[in-house]
């Protein structure tokens, strides 16, 4: 099948899923109900027709729960049929709380099995999940995929991190999926243990998600050699799903499953469509949760989505780079763009390093940037920071203030890891 003719097929299943999914929350959900009438329901016979209807964004869903607590109104059946809560990180404000139904759990697991199947996991394998298995969403749907798989499924809920690096070894799990922060600490915890994950354990694929850190080049390098495996990207959000996943051949990106998601990406100051190649922000529908579906969500996710044919043979779009960021993530310094990944793609350059934060400082009424560093233990920081200014001047465009802390200083993270401030 040619790639136009996937894209089509892709789009008359898309067309056809979400006309059935409008006809029921137009009936029942309220939330939409409201916002659908007041701009008039278009009939959907193409993806333009999608265009028609009004952007979704978080800030209406908090508000929606703030007025119609505690669940909002973005429910299309009675509370009683839903039979899992789950709630936002919260880093971006107060927590959302989100449910699923039967249906729409088993929705999950099978966009997980998807993100599963894209790495090359199969039923053969152990699979660790190194979380905590609290309220938020993280990777509790990855679990219900690991059952579609028929995987072993591990948990390392209620460890520490010793014990989950010695549960690793011992059980032998193969797939390591953790968040990359989390990965980069537990291999640093090893390495203080005198343990070469790398030789010793026998994790061959890690998948990470919560952060873009492993699909930031010298990321995705420094996690394979410290485990001594392929590193996957995955993108997911409690509201939305778990969307988007990093096939085998690794094309440098993280293709969007569009057979239970439509993605726009869109210029986010004029909400108008960007070109294929140019950078914007991830809008998403979802196909598969009727029972509190997002209709045109404004992610505030920055992408660049690419639909040149991948070797894995899936006409998806893909968005290069993986998520880039977030869209208010960007500081000018000096007329330079400056985004957090690109800083993180400098500084895991150097593995003397290992825990760091930047932060967005005013001086003169001029935005600057300085970073704190703090080395890794049996590393001599002598020298460090001028290298680390250096290379950010080569790289990035200009050169930051540099701070050293010592050994034990910055906070660690086991999810989403909080290392970039703005002033």
């Amino acid at each position: 099948m040619g790639a136009s003719s996937g894209r089509e097929a892709i789009e008359e299943h898309q067309v056809k899923r979400l006309r059935q999914m409008l006809r029921e929350v137009f009936e029942t959900n309220e939330f939409y109900r409201r916002k659908l009438i007041k701009n008039g329901l278009p009939e959907i016979n193409s993806l333009e027709g999608l265009k028609h209807l009004p952007f979704t964004t978080k800030s209406e869903l908090v508000e929606d729960q703030l007025e119609h607590p505690p669940y909002g109104s973005d429910l299309t059946f009675p509370v009683e049929k839903y039979i899992r809560i789950h709630q936002t990180s919260g880093t971006t404000g107060k927590p959302m709380y989100w449910l699923d139904t039967e249906e729409s759990w088993e929705w999950w697991a099978e966009c997980w099995k998807a993100v599963f199947d894209a790495a090359g996991v199969h039923s053969g394998d152990r699979i660790y999940f190194a979380f905590s298995f609290g309220p938020f969403i993280g990777f509790w749907s990855g679990w219900a995929g690991a059952r579609k798989m028929g995987a072993l499924a591990i948990s390392g809920g209620g460890q520490s991190t010793s014990q989950r690096l010695k549960a690793i070894i011992d059980y032998r799990a193969t797939v390591l999926v953790c968040t990359p922060t989390y990965a980069l600490h537990m291999a640093s915890e090893a390495r203080k243990a005198g343990i070469n994950l790398a030789q010793q354990s026998s994790i061959r694929i890690t998948i990470h998600a919560g952060e873009p850190g492993a699909s930031i080049p010298s990321t995705k390098k420094l996690i394979e050699e410290l485990w001594g495996a392929k590193c996957y990207d995955h993108a997911g959000a409690t509201e939305v799903g778990a969307y988007g996943f990093e096939c085998e051949p690794r094309p440098g990106g993280v293709h969007l499953n569009e057979r239970e998601f439509i993605a726009e990406v869109i210029d986010s100051k004029r909400g108008k469509a960007v070109k294929e190649g140019d950078r914007g922000e991830l809008v998403i529908t979802n196909l598969g949760r009727i029972g509190s579906p997002v209709i045109r969500y404004r992610t505030g996710d920055l992408v660049q989505p690419s639909y040149q044919p991948c070797r894995c043979g899936r006409p998806f779009m893909l968005l290069q780079g993986g998520v880039l960021g977030r869209v208010d993530d960007m500081i000018i310094v000096r007329g330079v763009n400056v985004f957090p990944s690109a800083i993180e793609n400098v500084m895991r350059e150097f593995p003397e390093i290992e825990e760091f934060r930047v932060e967005a400082v005013q001086q003169r009424a001029l935005p600057e940037l300085k970073l704190t560093l703090e080395p890794r233990p049996e590393v001599s920081p002598k020298g460090l920071a001028e290298k680390v200014a250096q290379r950010f001047r080569e790289t990035i465009g200009i050169r930051p203030q540099v701070e050293m802390v010592s050994p034990g200083t910055l906070p660690r993270f086991e999810l989403k890891a909080r290392r970039f401030f703005k002033s």
